[in-house]
């Protein structure tokens, strides 16, 4: 069983990113334990228990996971800004680490794909632009679930689950590059270790 630690910016990070790893992982018939480490604070609270935890790993304090998700928006920093950021911080373990990066905001990434959300909430959302502008995706996640008939007491993120098992991945991989570099690199992971389960072992 592969032990995947989530070190995520909120809880809308982790219900999306969450439910897509254990989707991945049994489309490829993996095993694994999810730990979820959901950091309150914005981003340089991020950073900064990011940094911690890392200190730990080093120091042996926390045993190394098999993949450690590190996920925070790009803001209006931008993916390439946020992903140096994150690479800089973490050199050690970058070989087993995986950066997700909604750009400009994880909100937009549950608004891409219009038939999964039909799929789960009755009727489409609109394409979303891509605009940097401090929650403008929450007010257009909760318009969207509003125009169905839904008002949800969460903002909307507690439909995560429903909505990214119905997207159309490889579509969405073409329409948002921040989402596409997420999924290539999961599932490039995900690949890796069931051809590893395929090596037999030496006698």
């Amino acid at each position: 069983m592969r032990r995947i630690v989530l070190f995520v910016e909120d809880y809308g990070h982790e219900a999306f990113i969450n439910t897509l790893v254990k989707r991945l992982a049994f489309e490829n018939g993996i095993k694994v334990k999810i730990e979820r480490r959901s950091v309150r604070g914005g981003h340089g609270k991020v950073i900064t228990e990011y940094q911690l935890y890392l200190r730990d790993l080093r120091r042996e304090r926390d045993r190394l996971p098999d993949l450690l998700i590190t996920a925070t928006d790009a803001n209006c920093k931008g993916y390439v800004e946020r992903r140096r950021e994150i690479e800089e911080t973490n050199k050690e373990f970058k070989n087993f680490t995986i950066c997700a990066i909604p750009d400009p905001h994880i909100e937009r990434w549950l608004l891409l794909d219009s038939a999964a959300f039909k799929s789960v909430l009755g009727k489409g959302c609109d394409a979303p632009d891509q605009k940097c502008s401090k929650d403008r995706y929450k007010k257009l996640l909760l318009e969207a679930m509003q125009n169905a008939g839904v008002t949800p007491p969460l903002g909307g993120m507690e439909y995560a689950e429903d909505i990214v098992n119905a997207m159309d991945l490889q579509r969405i991989e073409q329409v948002d590059a921040s989402f596409g570099k997420f999924l290539k690199d999961l599932q490039n992971k995900f690949k890796e270790w069931s051809n590893e389960c395929l090596i037999p072992n030496a006698s």
